[in-house]
């Protein structure tokens, strides 16, 4: 048992040693400099919580926080729920689960960057599908400039996060797909119609995956940062702005690392909040 053992850590070192390197000293650097004075080119100097202070009080940092928190929820109640209502259409119809899965996951399978330029183009004001559509249905004088336009913007961006429902739909039906026949088939026979099958059987035995896959919708708005980037660079103004991009705009661009590392720590928080949440809402510790 003792060798074992042995082995067992031997071969965990390894992670371990790769996890302490590449997160826990990097994350513990960005947090000690979020304290600081850190410019390229000039010394690091100690500022106590000024960089704190000046963050709170920055209306640029404020509405990256809260377009954050936003995406956050959306990502976390829209998407999640588009990509469980898919799993349980294509658990349904078995026949054509592979094609349908394939065809779903094709945006996820090109690079963020790639979906960024195709969503622009979908949506460009001069030359992009939507607005022909709109202006081949009869409505000649529609030509919204999606990116561009203070007043659809968060609204164009916030559906370029769509395709990440596929991923919530393929751990869902994965789980699914591991559900006893016998289960749905009793509840059947008992009387239970389609949608009952749904919300009291199916449901509640997958609620670890949409868990996790809510845990996923969220991190991946902390982590958004290409798309915006190729689609509204955070504008008009800071309607897009998000904290990614913002502390990438601060860190590159004005050459402040320290502030950019206190908003960094802002950012770690309000993942470990998230997650903390979901992990109450959905119960992934409890047995099902």
């Amino acid at each position: 048992m003792r060798i074992k053992k042995r082995w067992i850590i031997l071969f965990l070192l390894p992670g371990i040693a790769l996890f302490c390197f590449v997160f826990l000293i990097t994350t513990v650097q960005v947090f000690a400099t979020s304290f600081c004075n850190w410019r390229i080119g000039g010394e690091i100097s100690f500022e106590g919580i000024n960089n704190y202070k000046q963050l709170f009080m920055s209306d640029d940092f404020l509405s990256a926080l809260k377009n954050n928190i936003i995406w956050i929820v959306l990502q976390s109640t829209i998407h999640v729920l588009l990509g469980l209502i898919f799993a349980l259409i294509i658990s349904r119809r078995k026949k054509y689960s592979g094609f349908f899965r394939t065809v779903y996951m094709l945006p996820n399978i090109i690079s963020s960057a790639a979906l960024g330029m195709l969503f622009y183009n979908i949506l460009n004001p001069m030359y992009g599908s939507v607005n022909k559509i709109v202006q081949f249905f009869g409505v000649k004088d529609f030509n919204v400039n999606w990116f561009a336009d203070a007043n659809v913007a968060f609204f164009a961006v916030t559906i370029t996060w769509l395709p990440f429902a596929a991923i919530v739909a393929l751990l869902v039906i994965a789980e699914l797909s591991a559900i006893s026949e016998d289960i749905p088939e009793a509840a059947v026979i008992d009387g239970a119609n389609e949608l009952q099958l749904n919300i009291y059987i199916k449901i509640p035995l997958v609620r670890n995956a949409i868990g996790t896959g809510t845990i996923l919708a969220a991190t991946s708005m902390l982590q958004k940062l290409d798309i915006l980037i190729m689609t509204s660079n955070g504008g008009p103004g800071n309607k897009t702005m998000n904290l990614p991009l913002l502390i990438y705009k601060t860190a590159f661009k004005d050459n402040n690392f320290g502030l950019a590392n206190a908003q960094g720590v802002i950012l770690i928080i309000v993942g470990l909040i998230s997650i903390g949440l979901i992990n109450k809402i959905y119960r992934m510790n409890d047995p099902i």
